[in-house]
């Protein structure tokens, strides 16, 4: 955003709005004073300092009289009366007129009971100022009247209504200059402000960037020496020091975060395990605690019994070791901790090699193969984990595959989706309740209890299959069709980096 649009949006808040709203008021107040006094003590002062002008002319004029005669004086008189803007009228005895400035004067200063007398200015004996109102012009004016060395009166007479004109007129005068000044100083400010707001605009914006831990930004230092290059240098190490510390501070809360989620991890995995184990190895040790007691109190003398007792004991602890050391294993999937050794492997040899090793059990359980796939496909995974996978599927399709209108078999497809193949592999048999299609993925989950058993499982097989595929954020699933259940799992055709 340009300056001066910053300027405009934040005018009521900015350093030239309070700068140029203290000077105004200060300017108007200035003003404000002025006229005051102005309309309060002006006038007073001036008509204090033009009766004192009245008394000054007066003597002089007595003096040069005195001096020089009346004759011989009027050019001086009339000089007075000019200059100082007067009506001078000089009465003898019976009020006869001897010289007058202004005839329009003369008359009323000759009937000195017509004029409307309002406030004594000065008075002794042989001089007094009034203020007066003429009453036919309506005109307040000051008045001196005086006796001369020969006896005759002198009448001074100065309108005080161009007193209160100039007092009008340099208040208004005052207003004008106060506005040009206000107006003036205005664009001064806007004009010199505009070299300071900028750098400021620019450390508040650093300051805010600092405020949401953003320490990209740094201030333009131009070597003035001022106050505000100053500010700009100490922003600048402060945002360095801030962003060193808080960079360790995140290193620190980083490693320290990893460290409780790692011990938290194995505390979750020992707990599990205990709790998972103490669980499952309930029946086979109730079994092996009650055919040792038999064996040990001679149950059955019967050779072959004995020996029947004996297999159970050994079958059993044959399972109950098969199923911790497939727990173990989950659990290092489940928290990471299994390392993978990812490579290019041919999915369909896997394969072929699986149904090698079931090749007598499926003659014997009369379960035929669909599985025609010839050709190589490579998939980057992790040989040992996807060999996991695919005997859990293959034994678990071969246990559990019966026969449906007239047919028994297991079949196995390869499907391309994107950049990933999809691995099918069905068997016939009845479909897995609808509600237990997810539950299946659980750890020691069963659908049903005896049968589970009776084939060997341990209910761990399809949880780690779930725990390999999340690794490989890979899709996996059950899903029941017209004549049995297709489990299926996705494999990486490429590096991650390379998709």
């Amino acid at each position: 955003m340009k300056l001066k649009e910053k300027i405009k949006q934040e005018i009521n808040k900015s350093i030239t709005a309070k700068l140029f709203l203290i000077i105004t008021i200060t300017i108007m107040t200035i003003i404000i004073l002025l006229i005051i006094i102005n309309s309060i003590v002006v006038e007073p002062y001036y008509v204090h300092y033009k009766k004192t002008m009245l008394l000054e002319s007066y003597k002089q004029i007595k003096i040069y009289i005195a001096n020089n005669s009346l004759k011989n004086s009027k050019n001086e008189i009339e000089r007075i009366a000019v200059n100082n803007n007067f009506s001078i009228v000089i009465a003898g005895k019976y009020n006869t007129n001897l010289y007058n400035s202004n005839d329009d004067f003369k008359y009323y200063m000759l009937n000195l009971d017509k004029i409307n007398k309002r406030n004594i200015l000065y008075n002794d004996d042989n001089v007094f100022v009034i203020e007066a109102k003429d009453s036919k012009s309506e005109i307040n004016f000051m008045l001196l009247v005086g006796k001369l060395e020969d006896g005759n009166t002198i009448y001074i007479r100065m309108p005080i209504s161009l007193i209160r004109s100039n007092i009008e007129i340099s208040n208004n005068f005052l207003y004008s200059i106060g506005i040009i000044t206000i107006i003036v100083i205005g664009i001064a400010i806007l004009v010199i402000t505009k070299k300071f707001i900028k750098p400021i605009l620019e450390l508040s914006n650093i300051a805010n960037k600092m405020a949401n831990l953003d320490f990209s930004q740094k201030y333009r230092i131009k070597d003035s020496g001022d106050e505000i290059d100053n500010l700009g240098k100490s922003i600048n190490k402060m945002s360095d020091k801030l962003e060193e510390t808080i960079t360790k501070l995140k290193e620190n809360n980083s490693e320290l975060e990893k460290d409780i989620e790692e011990k938290s991890k194995i505390d979750e995995m020992r707990k599990r395990f205990i709790s998972d184990v103490s669980h499952e190895l309930k029946t086979p040790i109730s079994l092996i605690q009650g055919y040792s007691e038999g064996l040990i109190e001679n149950v059955n003398t019967d050779e072959k019994e004995r020996k029947f007792y004996a297999e159970v004991i050994i079958d059993e602890a044959n399972k109950m070791d098969k199923m911790v050391k497939e727990l173990l294993d989950l659990l290092k999937f489940e928290y990471g901790a299994q390392k993978t050794n990812d490579k290019f492997i041919n999915i369909t040899g896997m394969i072929d090699e699986e149904l090698r090793k079931y090749t007598v059990m499926l003659s014997e359980k009369n379960i035929n193969v669909k599985y025609d796939t010839k050709y190589p496909i490579y998939v980057y995974a992790d040989e040992n984990l996807i060999q996991r996978v695919l005997n859990n599927y293959i034994s678990n399709s071969i246990k559990y595959a019966e026969r449906v209108k007239e047919e028994k078999y297991i079949s196995i497809k390869i499907k391309l989706i994107k950049n990933k193949i999809r691995v099918l592999v069905f068997n016939t048999g009845k479909n897995i309740k609808k509600e237990n299609l997810n539950k299946i993925w659980d750890r020691f989950y069963k659908e049903d209890e005896s049968r589970s058993r009776e084939k060997g499982g341990t209910g761990i097989g399809l949880s780690i299959v779930k725990a390999i595929m999340n690794n490989y954020r890979n899709e996996y699933g059950a899903i029941n069709k017209e004549n049995g259940v297709e489990f299926y799992f996705d494999l990486n055709l490429t590096r991650k980096n390379e998709e």
